[in-house]
Protein backbone atom coordinates (compact mmCIF):
# COMPACT_ATOMS: atom_id res chain seq x y z
CA UNK A 1 0.00 0.00 0.00
CA UNK A 2 1.65 3.47 -1.05
CA UNK A 3 1.29 6.34 1.27
CA UNK A 4 -1.36 8.08 -1.03
CA UNK A 5 -3.14 5.11 0.30
CA UNK A 6 -2.84 4.85 3.88
CA UNK A 7 -5.39 5.73 6.37
CA UNK A 8 -4.78 6.39 10.14
CA UNK A 9 -7.00 6.64 13.08
CA UNK A 10 -6.02 9.01 15.80
CA UNK A 11 -7.77 9.34 18.76
CA UNK A 12 -6.87 10.91 22.20
CA UNK A 13 -8.69 9.54 24.27
CA UNK A 14 -9.78 5.46 25.09
CA UNK A 15 -12.65 5.15 22.78
CA UNK A 16 -14.99 1.81 22.11
CA UNK A 17 -14.76 2.74 18.30
CA UNK A 18 -11.67 2.71 18.26
CA UNK A 19 -10.18 -0.49 17.31
CA UNK A 20 -13.78 -1.57 15.89
CA UNK A 21 -13.59 1.18 13.49
CA UNK A 22 -9.56 0.02 12.59
CA UNK A 23 -10.41 -3.86 12.36
CA UNK A 24 -13.73 -2.98 9.79
CA UNK A 25 -11.69 -0.43 7.52
CA UNK A 26 -8.05 -1.64 7.70
CA UNK A 27 -7.06 1.64 9.06
CA UNK A 28 -3.53 2.43 10.89
CA UNK A 29 -3.93 2.53 14.21
CA UNK A 30 -2.00 6.12 14.98
CA UNK A 31 -0.15 6.88 18.38
CA UNK A 32 0.29 9.62 19.84
CA UNK A 33 1.50 11.69 23.32
CA UNK A 34 -0.95 13.80 24.98
CA UNK A 35 -0.39 15.67 28.61
CA UNK A 36 -1.46 18.54 30.11
CA UNK A 37 1.40 20.37 31.97
CA UNK A 38 0.58 21.69 36.25
CA UNK A 39 -0.97 25.31 34.36
CA UNK A 40 -3.31 23.04 31.95
CA UNK A 41 -1.79 24.16 28.70
CA UNK A 42 -1.92 20.85 26.42
CA UNK A 43 1.11 18.93 25.14
CA UNK A 44 0.85 16.66 21.89
CA UNK A 45 3.98 15.04 19.90
CA UNK A 46 2.99 12.87 16.70
CA UNK A 47 4.27 9.64 16.89
CA UNK A 48 3.04 7.84 13.66
CA UNK A 49 4.86 9.26 10.64
CA UNK A 50 1.32 10.70 8.38
CA UNK A 51 3.20 12.70 5.47
CA UNK A 52 1.36 11.45 2.73
CA UNK A 53 -1.52 9.73 4.24
CA UNK A 54 -5.54 10.07 4.82
CA UNK A 55 -5.65 11.24 8.86
CA UNK A 56 -9.03 10.09 10.60
CA UNK A 57 -9.62 11.95 13.92
CA UNK A 58 -12.18 9.90 16.04
CA UNK A 59 -13.49 12.35 19.14
CA UNK A 60 -15.61 11.97 21.66
CA UNK A 61 -16.87 15.53 21.96
CA UNK A 62 -19.10 15.60 24.89
CA UNK A 63 -18.05 17.86 27.67
CA UNK A 64 -16.27 19.87 24.61
CA UNK A 65 -15.05 23.38 26.55
CA UNK A 66 -12.66 20.60 27.82
CA UNK A 67 -11.54 18.83 24.80
CA UNK A 68 -12.21 20.88 22.03
CA UNK A 69 -8.63 22.84 21.75
CA UNK A 70 -6.67 19.29 22.15
CA UNK A 71 -8.23 18.75 19.24
CA UNK A 72 -7.76 22.02 17.32
CA UNK A 73 -4.23 20.64 17.91
CA UNK A 74 -4.15 17.65 16.72
CA UNK A 75 -6.01 18.79 13.29
CA UNK A 76 -3.31 21.40 12.82
CA UNK A 77 -0.17 19.12 13.91
CA UNK A 78 -1.06 16.05 11.33
CA UNK A 79 -1.35 18.82 8.73
CA UNK A 80 1.76 20.13 9.59
CA UNK A 81 3.16 16.85 9.50
CA UNK A 82 1.91 15.85 5.91
CA UNK A 83 -1.26 15.02 6.44
CA UNK A 84 -2.94 14.52 3.08
CA UNK A 85 -6.31 14.36 4.50
CA UNK A 86 -7.75 15.29 8.24
CA UNK A 87 -11.38 14.01 8.41
CA UNK A 88 -13.64 14.06 11.58
CA UNK A 89 -15.52 11.22 13.47
CA UNK A 90 -17.68 12.84 16.51
CA UNK A 91 -20.24 10.10 17.29
CA UNK A 92 -21.72 13.20 19.38
CA UNK A 93 -21.72 16.49 18.19
CA UNK A 94 -21.64 19.30 20.47
CA UNK A 95 -22.91 22.75 20.40
CA UNK A 96 -26.32 21.94 18.41
CA UNK A 97 -28.50 23.34 21.19
CA UNK A 98 -27.82 27.33 20.55
CA UNK A 99 -29.04 27.94 16.78
CA UNK A 100 -30.83 31.05 17.30
CA UNK A 101 -30.29 34.34 19.35
CA UNK A 102 -33.35 33.85 21.93
CA UNK A 103 -32.72 37.35 23.53
CA UNK A 104 -30.67 40.00 22.43
CA UNK A 105 -26.70 39.61 22.79
CA UNK A 106 -26.74 35.70 22.70
CA UNK A 107 -23.91 33.83 21.22
CA UNK A 108 -25.12 31.47 18.60
CA UNK A 109 -23.01 29.19 19.24
CA UNK A 110 -23.90 26.05 16.75
CA UNK A 111 -23.07 28.97 14.36
CA UNK A 112 -19.73 29.72 15.90
CA UNK A 113 -19.00 26.32 16.40
CA UNK A 114 -19.32 24.85 12.79
CA UNK A 115 -17.20 27.61 11.52
CA UNK A 116 -14.13 26.68 13.65
CA UNK A 117 -14.62 23.03 13.17
CA UNK A 118 -15.45 23.43 9.27
CA UNK A 119 -11.67 25.34 8.99
CA UNK A 120 -9.82 22.26 10.49
CA UNK A 121 -10.80 19.43 9.01
CA UNK A 122 -12.30 18.43 5.69
CA UNK A 123 -15.04 16.19 6.67
CA UNK A 124 -17.52 15.37 9.39
CA UNK A 125 -19.04 12.35 10.60
CA UNK A 126 -21.37 12.38 12.93
CA UNK A 127 -25.15 10.49 14.65
CA UNK A 128 -27.80 11.92 15.11
CA UNK A 129 -27.05 15.82 16.08
CA UNK A 130 -29.30 17.58 17.05
CA UNK A 131 -30.77 19.19 14.04
CA UNK A 132 -33.86 21.21 15.79
CA UNK A 133 -34.15 24.58 13.31
CA UNK A 134 -31.58 23.64 10.77
CA UNK A 135 -32.54 21.06 8.16
CA UNK A 136 -29.32 19.64 7.85
CA UNK A 137 -25.47 20.33 8.67
CA UNK A 138 -24.80 22.26 5.44
CA UNK A 139 -26.77 24.79 7.04
CA UNK A 140 -24.03 25.63 9.33
CA UNK A 141 -20.69 23.58 8.25
CA UNK A 142 -18.62 24.35 5.05
CA UNK A 143 -16.97 21.43 4.92
CA UNK A 144 -18.81 17.80 3.16
CA UNK A 145 -21.11 16.37 6.18
CA UNK A 146 -22.75 12.73 6.95
CA UNK A 147 -25.01 12.40 9.71
CA UNK A 148 -25.83 8.74 10.30
CA UNK A 149 -28.85 7.69 12.16
CA UNK A 150 -28.23 5.60 15.05
CA UNK A 151 -32.33 3.71 14.71
CA UNK A 152 -30.96 1.27 12.92
CA UNK A 153 -28.79 -0.25 15.92
CA UNK A 154 -31.68 0.66 18.46
CA UNK A 155 -34.29 -1.24 16.27
CA UNK A 156 -31.31 -4.40 16.07
CA UNK A 157 -31.37 -4.60 19.73
CA UNK A 158 -34.97 -4.62 19.99
CA UNK A 159 -35.91 -7.15 17.93
CA UNK A 160 -35.13 -10.16 19.71
CA UNK A 161 -37.84 -8.77 22.54
CA UNK A 162 -41.09 -9.64 23.32
CA UNK A 163 -43.95 -8.12 25.27
CA UNK A 164 -42.48 -4.46 25.16
CA UNK A 165 -43.90 -1.28 24.52
CA UNK A 166 -41.65 1.30 23.20
CA UNK A 167 -42.37 4.99 24.62
CA UNK A 168 -41.75 8.61 23.62
CA UNK A 169 -41.23 10.86 26.32
CA UNK A 170 -42.27 13.72 24.34
CA UNK A 171 -43.82 14.93 20.79
CA UNK A 172 -40.50 15.69 19.60
CA UNK A 173 -39.31 12.15 19.72
CA UNK A 174 -42.51 10.74 18.07
CA UNK A 175 -40.91 10.58 14.24
CA UNK A 176 -38.29 8.93 15.65
CA UNK A 177 -39.40 6.29 18.01
CA UNK A 178 -42.51 5.53 15.06
CA UNK A 179 -39.80 4.41 13.05
CA UNK A 180 -38.22 2.63 15.36
CA UNK A 181 -41.35 0.80 16.18
CA UNK A 182 -42.50 -0.23 13.03
CA UNK A 183 -39.30 -1.48 12.08
CA UNK A 184 -38.98 -3.22 15.46
CA UNK A 185 -42.74 -4.10 14.90
CA UNK A 186 -43.72 -3.02 18.42
CA UNK A 187 -46.24 -0.40 19.84
CA UNK A 188 -45.36 2.57 21.11
CA UNK A 189 -46.96 5.66 22.98
CA UNK A 190 -46.02 9.02 22.94
CA UNK A 191 -46.01 11.77 26.34
CA UNK A 192 -45.99 15.31 26.50
CA UNK A 193 -43.84 17.20 28.09
CA UNK A 194 -43.95 20.67 29.69
CA UNK A 195 -40.49 22.72 30.93
CA UNK A 196 -40.98 23.94 34.30
CA UNK A 197 -36.86 24.99 34.27
CA UNK A 198 -33.71 24.00 33.36
CA UNK A 199 -33.90 20.61 35.83
CA UNK A 200 -37.73 20.48 35.98
CA UNK A 201 -40.23 19.28 33.50
CA UNK A 202 -43.42 17.37 33.75
CA UNK A 203 -44.56 14.32 31.75
CA UNK A 204 -47.83 13.11 31.07
CA UNK A 205 -48.86 9.79 29.33
CA UNK A 206 -51.85 8.45 27.44
CA UNK A 207 -54.05 5.72 29.11
CA UNK A 208 -51.99 2.92 28.96
CA UNK A 209 -54.09 0.19 30.84
CA UNK A 210 -54.05 -2.10 27.69
CA UNK A 211 -50.36 -2.59 28.16
CA UNK A 212 -49.77 -3.27 31.61
CA UNK A 213 -47.96 -6.55 31.62
CA UNK A 214 -45.37 -5.55 28.77
CA UNK A 215 -42.26 -4.33 29.47
CA UNK A 216 -41.66 -0.53 29.09
CA UNK A 217 -39.03 0.91 27.23
CA UNK A 218 -38.43 4.63 26.83
CA UNK A 219 -36.84 5.53 23.68
CA UNK A 220 -34.60 8.98 23.43
CA UNK A 221 -31.94 10.57 21.49
CA UNK A 222 -29.67 11.82 24.15
CA UNK A 223 -29.85 11.97 27.94
CA UNK A 224 -28.28 15.05 29.57
CA UNK A 225 -29.83 15.76 32.78
CA UNK A 226 -31.77 12.71 32.86
CA UNK A 227 -35.29 14.84 34.28
CA UNK A 228 -37.78 14.51 31.13
CA UNK A 229 -36.66 10.25 31.22
CA UNK A 230 -36.55 9.98 35.30
CA UNK A 231 -40.54 11.89 34.84
CA UNK A 232 -41.40 9.37 32.27
CA UNK A 233 -40.19 6.71 34.22
CA UNK A 234 -42.41 8.41 37.38
CA UNK A 235 -45.73 8.25 34.80
CA UNK A 236 -44.91 4.96 33.85
CA UNK A 237 -44.99 3.58 36.77
CA UNK A 238 -48.02 5.35 37.96
CA UNK A 239 -49.98 3.79 35.50
CA UNK A 240 -48.83 0.18 36.30
CA UNK A 241 -45.76 -0.41 34.60
CA UNK A 242 -43.55 -2.10 36.96
CA UNK A 243 -41.03 -3.19 34.28
CA UNK A 244 -39.36 0.06 33.01
CA UNK A 245 -35.97 0.46 31.14
CA UNK A 246 -34.23 3.26 29.06
CA UNK A 247 -32.05 3.04 25.95
CA UNK A 248 -30.90 6.34 24.10
CA UNK A 249 -28.39 6.87 21.32
CA UNK A 250 -26.20 9.42 23.49
CA UNK A 251 -25.70 8.90 26.77
CA UNK A 252 -24.19 12.66 27.63
CA UNK A 253 -25.05 11.90 31.57
CA UNK A 254 -24.19 15.20 33.42
CA UNK A 255 -24.28 15.64 36.80
CA UNK A 256 -23.76 12.44 37.30
CA UNK A 257 -27.69 11.55 36.26
CA UNK A 258 -27.20 7.73 35.24
CA UNK A 259 -27.08 7.65 39.15
CA UNK A 260 -30.50 9.94 39.44
CA UNK A 261 -32.00 7.76 36.49
CA UNK A 262 -31.20 4.37 38.05
CA UNK A 263 -32.80 5.47 41.52
CA UNK A 264 -35.86 6.32 39.82
CA UNK A 265 -36.29 2.50 39.37
CA UNK A 266 -35.09 1.86 36.09
CA UNK A 267 -34.67 -1.71 35.96
CA UNK A 268 -31.76 -0.96 33.15
CA UNK A 269 -30.02 1.98 31.03
CA UNK A 270 -28.85 1.74 27.52
CA UNK A 271 -27.27 3.62 25.40
CA UNK A 272 -25.06 3.33 22.15
CA UNK A 273 -21.12 3.47 22.22
CA UNK A 274 -21.36 7.08 20.93
CA UNK A 275 -19.94 8.45 23.88
CA UNK A 276 -17.81 5.91 26.35
CA UNK A 277 -19.78 5.02 29.15
CA UNK A 278 -20.54 1.74 31.36
CA UNK A 279 -23.82 1.83 30.11
CA UNK A 280 -22.62 1.13 26.30
CA UNK A 281 -24.32 -2.01 25.32
CA UNK A 282 -25.20 -1.16 21.70
CA UNK A 283 -23.02 -0.75 18.89
CA UNK A 284 -22.93 1.70 15.79
CA UNK A 285 -19.36 1.16 14.74
CA UNK A 286 -21.14 -0.68 11.17
CA UNK A 287 -23.54 2.19 10.55
CA UNK A 288 -19.81 4.37 10.63
CA UNK A 289 -17.92 2.12 8.10
CA UNK A 290 -19.88 2.86 4.89
CA UNK A 291 -19.44 6.82 5.10
CA UNK A 292 -15.79 7.23 6.40
CA UNK A 293 -14.83 4.73 3.71
CA UNK A 294 -16.80 6.52 0.91
CA UNK A 295 -15.10 9.90 2.50
CA UNK A 296 -11.75 7.89 2.21
CA UNK A 297 -12.08 6.98 -1.13
CA UNK A 298 -13.11 10.45 -2.06
CA UNK A 299 -9.68 11.78 -0.10
CA UNK A 300 -7.64 9.03 -2.23
CA UNK A 301 -9.21 9.92 -5.32
CA UNK A 302 -7.79 13.53 -5.03
CA UNK A 303 -4.21 12.48 -4.18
Amino acid sequence: MGSSERAVLFCLENHPLREKLCDQLGLEQGHQEFRRFPDGESYLRIHTPVSGAHCVVLADLSNPDAKYLAHLFLFETLRELGANSVGLVAPYLCYMRQDRRFRDGEAVTSRVFARSLSSHVDWLITVDPHLHRYHSLGEIYSVPTQVVQGSPALTAWLRGQDEILLVGPDAESEQWVSSIAQASNHPYVIGAKQRLGDRRVEVLLPDISRYRGRKAIIIDDVISSGRTIGECVRALRAQGMNAVLCAAVHGIFAEASDQYLLGTGLQALVTTNTIPHSTNAIDVSELLVPPIRRFLDQDRSKS
